[in-house]
This record gives structure tokens, C-alpha cells and sequence, in this order.
């Protein structure tokens, strides 16, 4: 009988029945490989524990499914209230982005009152001690192992009895049943199915880091991301010290929540008030400057959109984004063209938003508008005036969702006048000290401030 290969693309991990120069899934060339599907016999190393009973859904207790607090108020936020027991949580981020950093810190604080066992497949246990010493770290409850066979970690589970599992990382652990190299497919599979089992059938919360590739997705199967409970991104400018954390995914709670941390030489600091951070070396009486207020889950965060319009020496003008969604963005400038009466069709446009935070709610629409008409008037927004709010292709300035707290975070940082769509916004009383200019399209929006 001939033998079942299979092929998949070493970039995204979809697997095909045929090789194809192109991937169908992402798109990206000569990343079809061969690969020659392993059947283990007899037990299988995910099957973990003896045969369980099925139970009614009035059986089933809540109670095991307990959180813990990570020490971390930021990671706790993004996962929704603290990490969750007998979960299987992937972090997922950039080479030197600071993962093992995050994951050791937290390892630090659970070990005072729970068990953990860091597992690392990168470095050795003196490397780890010499990172734990820079960090600060002493972790008397803290059991590191340097293990990348499955068998080997499952035993010293067995004995350790851990209540937190650190894999660092999913991509050097391979089980010795498997005839393929650490990193593979069918690899990567087998071991985040045994990780996975391990966790609901004993209870242990697992913590997997997961590399990313250069499209900017965990690399391995997609079908990695669909066994876990959760998957968090660590990501950040190499060039600067802030780094961001977000879910993609968790099924214990809200994917829209983002954590800010400061990457120190002692470690990772939480950035408990973004705005401020963002907001921190605001030019003064600069034309092209506004502040928008984004909601990031349940919490409202400052940004500053900075826009640059100048003469276009080209037949079709340039429009470059860093921060904010091209098409969007495109769009708004064609509405200020049209109903704003600023003539951007002969101007180049360059918007950025600062600190490396991406912004893709309706929200900022109107702080992006006036932003720009600000750099084509070559006039200042004063610095205590912000902008909230969605603007429509015939420049209607449309509400938005949960007004009075971002007016709150902007008076707590010392914002005097802010711009606000009149629909919807009767009923709404102002912070005290603030004067809320309420407009119904672009260009009310716009003598308001800039005439």
C-alpha cells in the first residue's frame, strides 16, 4: 500500500493533498513542503489520566475554574481578570521582544503561593539563574528544567505535581514517538494536544510561548490557536522601550482589553496610565496635532494623531498611514476634500499616530479630520481641546459608545473644551471645568477651533 504524505506551507502551516508552487491559504511562494504523516502505536502521549465520566451540566462545578491574579495588573486585565486554572494560555511574539522576560515575572509572584515549574527549551538552567538575578528575582517555589522531549517534562510533572506550567517555547519540543524534527507540524500538534490534556484533565494552568513569523502570526498550524483557551500577542517597537499585550482570543473573557508595559533594565514595569505615556512629549502650538480618545475593552486611552499635508509633486497624491487604517483614512481626506472644503486632491498626506498604538474604531475619525485640517490651514488646535467621534461621507459627525467615560479621562488629564457629535449628546453633563463643543458636521467642527 503506498505510503499518505501530506504537504504544507512552512509559513502558515495549511496543509494541502498536493503540492502547489503558491500557498492558498497566505499567498506566499515555494513554502509547500513534503511531509510524511507519523501513526504512533499503542498509547498516546496526549491521553493523559484514567477514563472520565461523563456528567450533567448540573454536576459541574464552577469552582474549578478559579483565577488566580499573575501580579500583574496589566496581563490580568488583558485575560480578563487574572489567569484561569487548568487553562492553556499561548503567548505569542517577536524574537527579543521580551516573552521569557514576561513569562519568568510572572513565574516570580505565582511561585509565592502556588507551585511552578518553568520548562525551557532555549536556554539552560544557569542562564535562566543569570536572567532571574538581572530581574531580581529569587523564587524559592520557582523549579526550572532544561527538557525539550514531552516524555521527560510529563514525568517531571507527574512528580513535581505543579499547579503552573511555563513552556518556553511550544517550537523545541518534539515527542520521542514522532519521527519528525522539533518545530514540525505534527509536532507542534502532538505536544500543544498533550499540554492541553495535561491541563483539563489535572488542573494546571499552562503558559506555551509560540514564535511568530514574518506576517506577524503565531507560527505552526493554524489549528495551534484554536486548542488553546487563549492567545495573547506581545508586540512593541525594538526601537523603544513600550511593549503592548493583547488577546486575540480568550474564552474567559473580553479580547478588546490591552495591557502597557515599559521594558527596563531591571525587567517589565507596568504602565499604569497610557494616556499619559502617550501623550508625554506633545508639541505645543503645533499645526497637524489632535488628541483622540480610544477605547481599548473597558478602558479609554489617550492618543496623540499627528497629520502632514504638503503640495504633491506627483500626478496622484500620496497617502502614507502609520497607526491608523489606510483605507479609512483615505476616505476621510477624500470627505474633508468634498464637504470640508479643504482641496486635498493637489496634497500629499501623512498621518502617524504616536507611541505605536494602532487605532481602529469610528471614535478617532474626527480627531484625524481636524488633525489634518490643522496642517493644510497651517494652524495650531489649542492644547487643551480633544475630539471625539465618527464621521460620515457626507461629513455628519455620528455618536459614539460610552461618551462620559472618555470625557472623564480627559478631564482627569486637564482637557478644557472637547468636540463632541450633537446627536446623542443632550443628556450628557459635562466633567466639572469642562466645556463640551458640540457640532453636527466636519465643518461646524472646524470653525469652532481653527477659525
Amino acid at each position: 500500500m503506498k505510503e499518505k504524505t501530506v504537504f504544507y506551507c512552512t509559513s502558515c502551516g495549511n496543509e494541502t493533498m498536493k503540492w502547489q508552487g503558491r500557498c492558498p491559504a497566505c499567498g506566499q511562494w515555494n513554502t509547500i513542503v513534503e511531509h510524511k504523516p507519523t501513526v504512533t502505536k499503542g498509547k498516546a502521549t496526549a491521553r493523559t489520566g484514567a477514563h472520565r465520566q461523563p456528567k450533567t451540566l448540573k454536576e459541574v462545578s464552577t469552582a474549578d475554574e478559579a483565577r488566580f491574579s499573575t501580579g500583574m495588573a496589566e496581563l490580568d486585565r488583558v485575560l480578563g481578570g487574572g489567569a484561569v486554572r487548568g487553562s492553556l494560555v499561548l503567548v505569542g511574539g517577536a524574537p527579543g521582544i521580551g516573552k521569557s522576560t514576561l513569562l519568568l515575572q510572572l513565574s516570580a509572584y505565582v511561585c509565592r503561593s502556588l507551585r511552578v515549574l518553568y520548562v525551557s527549551g532555549e536556554e539552560s538552567e544557569t542562564q535562566i539563574k543569570m536572567r532571574a538575578v538581572r530581574l531580581g528575582i529569587q523564587g524559592d517555589g520557582l523549579y526550572v528544567l532544561s527538557e525539550t522531549a514531552m516524555e521527560d517534562i510529563l514525568q517531571t510533572v507527574d512528580e513535581l505535581k505543579p499547579d503552573v506550567l511555563v513552556i518556553d517555547s511550544i517550537q523545541t519540543l518534539y515527542a520521542q514517538e514522532g519521527s519528525s524534527a522539533p518545530g514540525s507540524i505534527t509536532q507542534v500538534k502532538e505536544c500543544t494536544m498533550t499540554l492541553m490534556q495535561l491541563a483539563k484533565v489535572h488542573g494546571i494552568t499552562v503558559f506555551v510561548v509560540g514564535h511568530i513569523n514574518k506576517e506577524g502570526s503565531i507560527a505552526g498550524p493554524k489549528v495551534l490557536e484554536h486548542m488553546v483557551d487563549c492567545v495573547l500577542y506581545f508586540e512593541g517597537d525594538r526601537n523603544t522601550s513600550y511593549r503592548l499585550i493583547s488577546a486575540a482570543k480568550n474564552r474567559f473573557g473580553s479580547t478588546n482589553e490591552l495591557g502597557v508595559f515599559d521594558m527596563r533594565e531591571g525587567g517589565l514595569t507596568e504602565v499604569e496610565n497610557p494616556s499619559e505615556m502617550l501623550l508625554s512629549g506633545r508639541p505645543r502650538n503645533a499645526p497637524g496635532t489632535c488628541v483622540a480618545c480610544a477605547m481599548e475593552g473597558t478602558r479609554p486611552i489617550l492618543a496623540e494623531v499627528q497629520a502632514l499635508v504638503v503640495s504633491s509633486s506627483f500626478n496622484t497624491p500620496r497617502r502614507t498611514t502609520d497607526g491608523f487604517d489606510f483605507n479609512r483614512a483615505t476616505l476621510l481626506m477624500a470627505v474633508l476634500d468634498k464637504r470640508g472644503g479643504l482641496k486635498l486632491s493637489g496634497c500629499d498626506g501623512y498621518i502617524n499616530v504616536i507611541g505605536g498604538l494602532n487605532i481602529s474604531e469610528p471614535a478617532a475619525d474626527l480627531p484625524l479630520v481636524m488633525a489634518v485640517a490643522s496642517s493644510f490651514r497651517d494652524k495650531p488646535i489649542p492644547g487643551d481641546v480633544a475630539a471625539i467621534g465618527e464621521v460620515g461621507l457626507t461629513g455628519e459627525i455620528r455618536a459614539v459608545n460610552q461618551l462620559e467615560l472618555r470625557l472623564g479621562e480627559l478631564s482627569r488629564l486637564g482637557f478644557r473644551r472637547v468636540l463632541i457629535p450633537y446627536q446623542g449628546s443632550g443628556k450628557i453633563l459635562p466633567p466639572e471645568g469642562m466645556e463640551l463643543l458640540r457640532v453636527k458636521n466636519i465643518r461646524q467642527a472646524i470653525d469652532a477651533i481653527l477659525e
